[in-house]
């Protein structure tokens, strides 16, 4: 089922075009930075030994043809492993800012998608993955890989991919799609649940992906098998109207107290995402005193890193990577 696109305003095609250029500088600026791109110790990590991605998603299928998955809305949730390769390997003139790559897609099915999905994650802590705005599914999936490679996560590392547009003029559509995922976000999440020897379950969401994260865990909020298997929750520069993020969380009761956000008031895409929703602050630049009155935990990221955005400096800042280590540790990993 695909969507229909409207055109952009001029107002948003003015904002993104700022963002467009603020991206292109980023990109070179944390090519060069990058720790996750150190070839030698891919191996360091057991995702970096075995490279395999349990993905949960509701983009349409492309078969056996690359990307894979894209844009296009499905017709509900699939399941699929994503084999990668770590950065340099099979790259004839590998670079500093090479990166994971996606090399194959196996076991997809629309069949039963909910329960392959958790039964995949038999025996193992899950870390599940859920990426923001603009993301194709091969950027989601390196993410996912890069982040289980640098918290050398012991369990299974599982990426939930919605249908974002992947452009940055799909703000719209990207935030409709999200939504319009949460069904197949709560699915897969309970699938987890339902499997007996599955460990705790540590979700990261990041921007956008928050959003749809936080729907899913309201739906969520009652079930009691969810909130003692849940471990951690991570909200990395959240992409949400702070007035609806603390309707939200006041009445998610126990798991918002798992709950770690990482803010930045200097974050240039959470500036621009409040312009496009009126002036309403997102809750990743929200302040400080204002999140922690709602019982989470706040790591605020002021002056690190060298990222012109200063959006995704979870992936990008070894010691902001950590405070998701910590928020894991905290609830057993």
């Amino acid at each position: 089922m695909s969507a229909v696109r409207h055109a952009p305003s001029r107002r948003f095609v003015a904002l993104a075009a700022l963002l467009s250029l603020a991206l292109s500088a980023c990109a070179q600026t944390e090519a060069a930075i990058s720790p996750f791109s150190e070839t030698a110790h891919a191996e360091s990590s057991p995702f970096g030994r075995e490279p395999v991605l349990l993905v949960a998603t509701t983009r349409k299928s492309l078969g056996d043809r690359e990307p894979f998955f894209g844009p296009d809305r499905g017709t509900g949730l699939s399941f699929a492993e994503a084999r990668l390769s770590p950065p340099g390997r099979g790259v004839v003139a590998a670079t500093v800012g090479s990166d994971w790559r996606v090399v194959g897609v196996n076991n997809r099915t629309s069949t039963n998608a909910a329960r392959a999905f958790g039964e995949a994650a038999t025996g193992r802590d899950v870390l599940l993955y859920v990426h923001g705005y603009n993301e194709t599914f091969e950027s989601a999936a390196r993410s996912a890989g890069q982040l289980s490679h640098a918290l050398k996560f012991q369990g299974r590392t599982a990426l939930f991919t919605w249908p974002s547009g992947g452009k940055l003029f799909d703000y719209g559509y990207d935030r409709e799609s999200a939504l319009w995922s949460r069904e197949g976000f709560v699915q897969a999440l309970r699938a987890l649940v339902a499997n007996p020897t599955v460990g705790r379950i540590h979700i990261v969401a990041h921007s956008m992906g928050t959003f749809l994260t936080l729907e899913g865990l309201r739906e969520l909020r009652d079930s009691a098998d969810v909130s003692s298997q849940i471990g951690s929750i991570v909200f990395a520069s959240p992409d949400i109207d702070i007035d609806a993020f603390e309707q939200t969380v006041s009445r998610l009761g126990p798991l918002a107290q798992r709950m770690t956000l990482i803010i930045d008031p200097d974050d240039r895409a959470l500036a621009i995402s409040s312009r496009i929703a009126g002036g309403v602050a997102r809750a990743g630049a929200a302040e400080r005193s204002r999140l922690e009155a709602l019982g989470v935990r706040v790591a605020d990221t002021s002056g690190r890193g060298w990222s012109m955005l200063r959006h995704d400096l979870f992936l990008t800042d070894s010691e902001v990577t950590q405070v998701v280590r910590r928020a894991m540790d905290r609830t057993g990993s």
